[in-house]
């Protein structure tokens, strides 16, 4: 398999790391339907341990099963399947070699007390990633979290870990806890600080939410106004994101959230698209649709990445 143009000019942006690492990132970036492009769609399913299986599955009832997700994956042509240690387990052996997979390393879930610090915990290891034969390790980082720091020291210490081995590490980069209102979470000049952050502690790819033009920290507020920064559509908030990747660096792909309407889903898309980021992680908004709807809502995304749509 030969690397195209883009791909390579993305992989030289990696100047530290090693060979193994770029060729796991040369393996998802040439996976699926849109190898080559420099543009990513992957599908992860750790809402079952975030929020809960009902929460997460009963909507379409095939998602209880893991094998399914897997499926999705790769009949859609998707570049990557992210998912937490016994999910992956569960198809292991069944899909080797299929899709290149994500080991979600730390989860939280929904029956912490709402005074607990925003955090994370460990519940899978590079070891596990080998055994299974995943592409990359991901981990969820909450900048504003109280519990932000320990969170940074741990992916710090596993990131090099998987390095050392030829993993690269997919950073979910998600502003909440103590330091951010709910509007905060998703205003862009705290968007593009966790990825500004995710990339100073070495992610290979970022995972940040699409952001609205709200800003909340007011050194950043007066910022953004005296140099004219533009906020005004999703497009150049995305690009203002990328901006803060290394100048873009660094591979970023934007969540879906929870579900949608499709127009929204699509529409999103081409605001990532037009802003320059790389791509989406698309979890509820798929897997909760019957999967004849997923599939074609996929069809179309990928169309609108590859600048058909």
């Amino acid at each position: 398999m030969k690397a195209t143009r883009k791909v390579q000019q993305i992989l030289s942006n990696y100047e530290g790391e090693t060979p193994g690492v770029k060729g796991k990132l040369c393996q998802m970036l040439m996976h699926g339907r849109l190898k080559g492009t420099g543009k990513m769609i992957i599908l992860p399913v750790d809402q079952g341990f975030e929020h809960g299986p009902a929460r997460s599955f009963a909507p379409n009832p095939g998602g209880y099963d893991p094998h399914y997700h897997y499926q999705l994956a790769i009949d859609a042509g998707l570049n990557a399947y992210a998912a937490p240690l016994g999910m992956l387990e569960a198809g292991a052996d069944t899909f080797a070699g299929q899709v290149p997979t994500i080991l979600k390393a730390n989860s939280a879930n929904s029956l912490m007390s709402s005074t607990a610090s925003k955090d994370q915990a460990v519940t899978a290891s590079v070891d596990d990633a080998l055994r299974l034969g995943c592409s990359a390790i991901g981990f969820t980082i909450y900048p504003g979290s109280d519990s932000q720091l320990d969170m940074y020291e741990e992916i710090v210490e596993m990131r090099r870990e998987a390095a050392s081995v030829g993993l690269p590490t997919v950073i979910w980069s998600y502003p909440r806890g103590e330091a951010v209102s709910k509007d905060g979470e998703t205003a862009v000049d705290v968007a593009a600080y966790a990825a500004q952050i995710a990339a100073l502690i070495g992610a290979h790819v970022i995972k940040i939410k699409l952001s609205t033009d709200h800003l909340e920290i007011p050194e950043a507020r007066k910022m953004f106004e005296e140099q004219g920064i533009d906020i005004s559509s999703q497009s150049a908030r995305v690009k203002e994101c990328m901006r803060s990747a290394f100048d873009g660096r660094r591979i970023v792909i934007f969540s879906g959230g929870a579900k949608k309407g499709e127009d929204q889903v699509y529409e999103d898309a081409r605001a990532i698209r037009d802003g320059g980021g790389n791509g989406s992680i698309i979890g509820r908004n798929s897997f909760q649709r019957d999967r004849s709807d997923a599939m074609a809502m996929f069809d179309k995304l990928v169309a609108i990445y590859k600048g058909n749509e």
